[in-house]
């Protein structure tokens, strides 16, 4: 049956009850400075971005590359791609940025959709800045267009919020939207030209591809991309015009690695830098004890000095690392740096990063350091603004040239023979004929004389055009579908309205290309669907009552192009909130909801979000309340609770693994505040390749600008649709296991229906041969993927490592971020089917062993009195003893958010791995009396209770959560310069950062944006007081303190140093 949406609905304004009303938008906050944030900025100035011609000054890692021979044709034509999609933050000032390029003809063959002439848009998955689009008219007459960044006296305008925004009665939810400095146009809108030239060098056509993943092939012209986390209103000044800030530091040299001259100050990202090649590294102070320069040295525990135990150092001077020289390939910085890479030969660390750095040359050695052998695999990952952008390589119609036994793709480390007239494959040994068409002769070195001319012969990283023989069927369109639960629970916490707040601002930086598709609908215990076809003059409701065998009326019409619907799809999601407003049904089909969007989108696949807010009831996929029993085992102990961190059946899996099939990915928005079975639930997302969203417990006041900014990223970050991925290694190596948000159907392929630049993949080896000494071990990722703009394109990562019989060079080479991130991958694994503290135990030893194994084979003139730890690893037991007292190990806790923590680590990225479990703590309430007043972070404190005073606020922030902990002795002042108040009881529990008229307000908050704009993370602040339950939950991360069933750090280095004493004896 259908009924019309009610035309003369109230618009509800999506302002739950909540909402503070004194939230104002004002221009200077810190969604409209997001756009200084560089996550995916061009590399040219802003002031340049409206004209696109002009010539392309080298990036600051320019070989004069791929400059042509004279019988080898012109240079390379200019990619018109989306622009560099990259980490947080402007290239340092030492280094040029290179200018966007230059506009040519089109190229042949575009697809059908695409017209001819200028392109006419930014691909949506390389957004325009938020502040690229001018206010709507009539809804922000106090928000002036800009030109540039402004800040307006705070005296004048009263507290501002640096939390969600006020949706006011009447108006369309969405904060000013202003242009990024030096700019107030808007780009134009639609597929970009596609550029070649009938001289490419023989037999191929290269574009420089400038940044990521997502902009693959011609996706248009280059276009200032949005941060990945906005809010409308957040009452913060612009930031300095470069988040660097702006204090100099002191220059370093590092072999392999070098520093960037003349920078200013970067952000201090969170970690603790490996020990240079070939270089003595200052280490930590003796505590009691000789200092071996094989590592740190600590003796008994009575002389153990609390403040000279390890403890991360982070770095604050943005290295140079170059990926090979010398031929040789080199350490790369630690993940939790920043860092900028030059790709000499192998791929940057970014797309793939090793656990050790020499590969060993047999089984027996590699299980004699105890040490895990494995790549974890970002292929989508944003690459630093100043790097040089991903090259695109079109071979035509024969396609990219490939071993004829593995399939490897070719790669700079496969070496030419007989003239170049053959080729050994680097990853089997095979030998093959060159085609004719890319035959070259050889230099006097041996290698192809058009080798630095070729990408694919000199880079560790290429994107190939794919031809017919990989595609199925045609690429597939950009469709997003959202489903909204309207049950009575999710109108009365203001879920709903939040919901459809941040769906209406989001698809705003969607563009109007014909190949993007939307469709919206509703659930309770029923289905509504919505026709939104312009031809009707309002929404049409279609309810799909049955909630067992599902189906999905009218399906041409549910699924629309969004330039087709746009004004039918926004006047819909403001009337939703009002027409449920009265909805006593507390029912939800959660599953069936799920399927019926899923036959919608059956014949094209696509992207699904689902906003969830209460444990689904009926239809398919019900749960029923588990935590009930949950609790009734916590009493008994743990040895059965872990089953409750299983899915309750496979309904749910069975669906997902048919979405996967489709082609259909799916991400859940969970705002609830019960508990929910995100164990059941989330199979579907880590089935198909999508995320899980987690706010609990949801408030409408303070997690509606969270909600939208993670949604925004998800929709308009690069990604890419029907993607598969396959690992290859050289012989002697074999893949045991992926491991990651992915469906597998056979063994030595990944089906990844979404996949965007957040996701991980972890890879584990073992050995089914030796290697040779001296010789290498290359590692190539082939990822197959259709971008948002319906190109289908083969990302190539290759890195090949030397082999070593000598285990000191094991311990030398390993990559502690990434040897720590694949324990914490294997314990999130572990723990839907394992007893916590049998997880906890396994990673205890397997600290222990990799320590013992150093301190028996590496170390044996030291006394065995001491303990020695590797200098790459004397982080290795505190960031064990972290994971130890982790949220998904530790002996507390909700059963909801174990699974959570256990879904998250599935995907999560290198860089945010140590910080997730090993928090940052600094003090705020001395921002100000600092003597580096220029600095945006402050020195980081010890987790430790006993360096949290009552007198102080501290800031503490693991990438997901930003805790802000107030003692109960604060200076009155000091409350009344961040909170506006002078006592802590009235701080209200519902709490959004201000910024005030005072010093220590702006650097608090200018302190929460950098955090935010380093963690690429709109992160959910959190209030708590000393004495009460959220006073707890912040002493719960005060890692090194001794728990009740836990050890202190010092205590955990006294057993890791008598349990190596019990092995050597």
């Amino acid at each position: 049956m259908a009924s019309p949406v009610p035309s003369r609905v109230p618009r509800p304004g999506y302002a739950p009850p909540s909402f503070n009303p004194n939230l104002g938008r004002t221009p200077d906050s810190l969604a409209d400075n997001m756009q200084n944030l560089q996550i995916n900025r061009p590399p040219g100035p802003p002031s340049s971005m409206p004209n696109l011609s002009g010539p392309r000054p080298p990036p600051p890692f320019a070989n004069q590359p791929f400059s042509s021979s004279p019988n080898l044709t012109p240079p390379m034509a200019s990619f018109p791609g989306p622009t560099p999609v990259s980490r947080p933050g402007p290239p340092p000032s030492g280094f040029p940025r290179a200018a966007p390029p230059p506009i040519g003809s089109p190229q042949a063959n575009p697809s059908p959709s695409f017209a001819s002439g200028r392109p006419s848009g930014p691909p949506f998955s390389q957004p325009q800045p938020f502040g690229l689009r001018a206010p709507p008219q009539g809804v922000f007459p106090s928000a002036p267009t800009m030109t540039g960044p402004t800040t307006q006296p705070l005296s004048d305008q009263g507290p501002m919020s640096n939390g969600p925004h006020m949706f006011t009665q009447g108006t369309l939810p969405g904060g000013p939207r202003f242009p990024s400095v030096g700019s107030n146009q808007q780009p134009p809108v639609g597929p970009p030209p596609m550029l070649s030239s009938p001289q490419a060098p023989i037999g191929q056509s290269i574009h420089p591809f400038p940044g990521t993943p997502m902009s693959s092939a011609p996706l248009g012209p280059p276009s200032q991309l949005g941060p990945p986390f906005l809010a409308t209103s957040q009452g913060v000044q612009p930031p300095s015009a470069t988040p660097y800030g702006s204090q100099m530091w002191q220059m370093q040299s590092r072999p392999g690695a070098s520093l960037v001259p003349g920078t200013m100050q970067p952000p201090r990202m969170f970690g603790m830098p490996p020990p240079p090649t070939n270089q003595y590294l200052p280490l930590v102070p003796p505590l009691m004890g000789h200092m071996s320069a094989s590592g740190t040295s600590i003796t008994g525990q009575s002389k153990i000095d609390p403040d000279q135990i390890p403890r991360p150092n982070p770095s604050s001077s943005v290295i140079l690392f170059e990926t090979r020289q010398n031929n040789q390939a080199g350490y790369p910085p630690p993940a939790t740096s920043d860092y900028i890479v030059k790709d000499t030969g192998n791929c940057s660390p970014r797309y793939m990063r090793c656990t050790i750095n020499q590969v060993p040359c047999s089984g027996d050695l590699l299980t004699t350091s105890s040490m895990q052998l494995a790549l974890m695999v970002q292929p989508l990952a944003l690459p630093h603004p100043s790097e040089e952008p991903i090259q695109v390589v079109d071979f035509g119609e024969g396609g990219p040239v490939r071993c004829s036994r593995c399939k490897g793709y070719i790669n700079p480390f496969m070496k030419f023979i007989d003239q170049g007239r053959r080729f050994i494959c680097n990853l089997c040994g095979f030998t093959d004929e060159t085609p004719r068409d890319y035959h070259c002769n050889l230099g006097p070195d041996g290698r192809r004389r058009d080798a630095d001319e070729r990408p694919e012969l000199c880079r560790g990283t290429v994107e190939f055009v794919a031809t017919k023989e990989y595609m199925v069927r045609e690429p597939m369109p950009a469709v997003f579908f959202f489903i909204i639960d309207v049950s009575m629970n999710a109108i009365q916490t203001g879920a709903t309205a939040a919901a459809c707040s941040a769906i209406s601002q989001a698809i705003s930086d969607l563009p109007e290309s014909p190949r993007t598709m939307v469709g919206i609908a509703t659930f309770d215990s029923n289905i509504h669907f919505y026709n939104l076809k312009r031809a009707l003059q309002q929404p049409l409701m279609l309810i799909v009552p049955d909630v067992q065998d599902v189906y999905t009326p009218l399906e041409s019409d549910v699924i629309v192009q969004l330039a087709e619907c746009r004004q039918h799809l926004e006047q819909l999601l403001e009337t939703v909130p009002t027409m449920f407003q009265n909805n006593r049904v507390a029912d939800s089909a959660f599953g069936a909801a799920i399927k019926a969007a899923f036959l919608a989108m059956k014949s094209t696949g696509g992207r699904l979000l689902v906003f969830q807010s209460v444990l689904p009831s009926v239809g398919i996929g019900a749960l029923s309340a588990r935590e009930a029993e949950g609790r009734t085992n916590v009493s008994a102990g743990e040895k059965e609770i872990h089953k409750l961190l299983q899915p309750a059946d496979k309904t749910l899996k069975t669906m997902a693994i048919e979405l996967a099939e489709y082609q259909v990915c799916v991400d859940v928005f969970i705002t609830t505040q019960t508990y929910i079975d995100i164990a059941s639930i989330s199979v579907v997302p880590r089935t198909t390749g999508g995320q899980v969203y987690y706010y609990y417990p949801f408030s409408a006041l303070s997690d509606s600008a969270k909600l939208y900014n993670d949604l925004r990223w998800n929709i308009t970050r690069p990604q890419g649709f029907e993607a598969v991925m396959r690992i290859r290694c050289s012989q002697g190596l074999q893949v045991q296991e992926y491991s990651g948000n992915f469906c597998k159907r056979i063994p030595t392929d990944v089906d990844l229906p979404g996949i965007d630049c957040d996701k991980t993949i972890m890879v584990t080896f073992k050995h089914d041969d030796k290697f040779q000494e001296g010789s290498e071990c290359a590692f190539q990722c082939a990822l197959l993927y259709t971008t948002v703009y319906g190109q289908r394109r083969i990302r190539i990562h290759t890195l090949s490592l030397p082999c070593t019989t000598v285990l000191s060079n094991l311990f030398r080479s390993a990559d502690l971020d990434t040897q720590f991130t694949c324990f914490l991958k294997q314990a999130g694994n572990e723990i839907p089917t394992t007893p916590r503290y049998q997880i906890r135990e396994q990673i205890t030893n397997l600290c222990i062993n990799v320590l013992h194994s150093y301190r028996k084979f590496c170390a044996t003139v030291s006394s065995s009195g001491q303990l020695i730890l590797p200098e790459g690893l004397k982080l290795f037991p505190l960031y064990t003893l972290a994971l130890v007292k982790s949220t998904g190990l530790r002996t507390d806790g909700r059963i909801d958010d174990r699974s959570y923590w256990a879904t998250h680590v599935s995907s999560i990225s290198t860089p945010l791995a140590v910080p997730l479990v090993h928090p940052r703590m600094m003090a705020i309430h001395s921002l100000i009396s600092k003597e580096d007043d220029e600095s945006l972070i402050p020195p980081t404190i010890p987790l430790s209770s006993a360096d949290v005073t009552d007198d102080g606020i501290f800031l503490l922030e693991n990438g997901e959560d930003c805790l802000i902990y107030v003692g109960n002795m604060v200076n009155s002042d000091i409350l009344q310069q961040i909170f506006g108040v002078p006592s802590v009881d009235e701080i209200p529990t519902q709490f959004v950062l201000k910024q005030y008229d005072n010093k220590l307000s702006k650097k608090l908050n200018n302190l929460v944006n950098e955090i935010r704009r380093q963690r690429c993370s709109y992160l959910r602040l959190r209030l708590c007081k000393k004495g009460d339950p959220s006073g707890m939950l912040f002493l719960t991360y005060m890692i090194e303190d001794k728990t009740p069933g836990s050890l202190s750090y010092v205590e955990f280095l006294v057993l890791v140093h008598r349990q190596i004493q019990t092995k050597m004896a």
